[in-house]
């Protein structure tokens, strides 16, 4: 019932609408996590350090993302249609966009998400937590066990790849974009 609704109000709205809904989450998400951060780190060196161009920007970071491409569209391929059934959401989000405005899209939309959640959370509080609350975020997928169990364990997979990038912002920022950008890309080319 209630997925019946998250479909029909993603329906009445305006791509104008949703892409602003979309936009000013992230804002939320940036102005959440510096609030955080002057509370969280003692100075902004100490905030910086976890930005660095490195080897595990693209060893860790792109490598995994493309893993997580792969197999999510090999799943895609095997898996019934309906358990990638977010209510149409990405659908709305990627397919009338141009690829320019994906990739500035899911770069901001990475940006902010790994800034609060492994910056903020998992940086103090331990990837239990910033993988939990992550998935907690994705409302929408709440009334769908695989989305959720998907996110779930994907957002411990981008946590694990902060600790093994000795928590570089850079690498799991470049992971996540490298996601929602191919899955993105994929959507718009082929459908979900």
């Amino acid at each position: 019932m209630v997925r019946k609704k998250q479909t029909d109000i993603i329906k009445e709205l305006k791509d104008r609408e949703l892409i602003f809904h979309l936009v000013l989450t992230q804002l939320i998400l940036i102005f959440v996590s510096v609030v955080l951060g002057l509370f969280l780190f003692p100075d902004a060196a100490s905030f910086f350090r976890h930005f660095r161009i490195d080897l595990s920007v693209w060893g860790y970071g792109l490598v995994n993302g493309i893993i997580v491409v792969i197999l999510d569209s090999a799943l895609m391929k095997i898996l019934p249609k309906a358990y990638y059934d977010d209510g149409g959401l990405n659908e709305r989000i990627f397919r009338t966009r141009s690829v320019p405005a994906i990739i500035a899209l899911t770069a901001f939309v990475a940006f902010a998400e790994e800034l609060l959640f492994r910056g903020m959370i998992q940086t103090h509080f331990g990837l239990v937590w910033a993988s939990m609350i992550f998935a907690a975020m994705h409302i929408r997928y709440w009334n769908h066990w695989y989305l959720i169990a998907n996110v779930l364990l994907l957002s411990f997979w981008v946590g694990l790849v902060y600790v093994f990038s000795h928590e570089n912002l850079l690498a799991v920022m470049v992971m996540h974009f490298t996601i929602d950008c191919l899955l993105g890309i994929r959507i718009k080319k082929w459908g979900v």
